[in-house]
């Protein structure tokens, strides 16, 4: 398998459950550290104005945004799993990060790489910290 396909079936096996599972990520006003229990954060999506991976819209610019910055993360061997997985949902310009990371430096890594693609300003940051122990 040549390098090209490992990375288009990579992609397309993290992309999958973005877009057909929604996310499972805590608001980090909520509480910083969740557990894993999603219970409430599932209640949250279900508001209308909170974007969910069924959002992403279909046009060429997004697509290529959240393209980009998946990517990016997953190119990041230092990444837990956790941060590989994080929801990257792209609207208008406008990307929205939500799920877990391990540390504080890992959701700032994560919060820099999606800057370096998008700009500081088209980000929300919904990530959430959850230890190795939780």
């Amino acid at each position: 398998m040549r390098k090209s396909q490992i990375f288009n079936w990579l992609f397309a096996v993290m992309l999958l459950p973005a877009l057909l599972i929604p996310s499972w990520a805590q608001s980090t006003s909520d509480n910083p550290q969740t557990r894993g229990d999603n219970t409430k954060v599932n209640q949250r999506d279900q508001n209308a104005a909170e974007p969910t991976a069924d959002q992403q819209k279909d046009n060429r610019s997004d697509r290529e945004l959240t393209k980009q910055i998946r990517k990016s993360l997953v190119n990041d061997e230092s990444l837990s799993t956790y941060a590989h997985n994080i929801k990257v949902i792209a609207q208008d310009g406008k990307v929205t990060l939500k799920g877990p990371v391990r540390s504080e430096e890992e959701k700032a890594t994560v919060l820099s790489k999606a800057a370096q693609v998008a700009g500081q300003s088209n980000i929300t940051d919904e990530v959430t910290i959850v230890p190795k122990n939780q």
